[in-house]
């Protein structure tokens, strides 16, 4: 059992300790757990922030939030591919977890991106386009489904 955390600096050092002790099938799932949580809070307070700070009559959080996603996404996946070695608890922790819960935005913009790579440029534009208009349409329908429950 881990030790109770004092510090923020031992709050990470106890985590990691939690995902080395743990039987390996659910490493993983802790790993996503713990980013989730803190991606979830990221988010939560960045948006309060962006509110308070500029108002709400334009989603300057949700646009911060989903561009700074996507920048950090494309940074990390960039760097432990090409530059550095972690451990796959935690690429999993840092991009499954926590930019997952922070915004599913970077999964969408690297998914665009494996795609361009790849040279399908017919695919890439339906991908990109479909999901930005097929997500509105979705939003929209899911409002209209709720609002007709008795």
């Amino acid at each position: 059992m881990p030790k109770p955390v004092h510090s923020s600096g031992q709050g990470l050092t106890a985590i990691f300790s939690i995902l080395r002790t743990q039987n390996p099938q659910l490493r993983l799932p802790l790993a996503v757990s713990f980013g989730a949580i803190a991606g979830a809070l990221c988010r939560y307070y960045l948006t309060l922030g962006c509110n308070q700070w500029f108002g709400t009559a334009f989603p300057y959080g949700t646009l911060l939030i989903n561009l700074s996603g996507a920048f950090l996404m494309g940074f990390f996946t960039t760097l432990v591919i090409e530059r550095i070695e972690v451990s796959p608890d935690f690429r999993t922790l840092i991009a499954v977890g926590f930019l997952g819960s922070y915004t599913t935005f970077s999964t969408y913009e690297l998914d665009t991106e494996k795609l361009l790579v790849s040279g399908h440029w017919e695919v890439t534009a339906l991908y990109w386009i479909c999901t930005a208009i097929l997500g509105v349409l979705c939003l929209e329908l899911g409002n209209f489904l709720a609002r007709r429950l008795p």
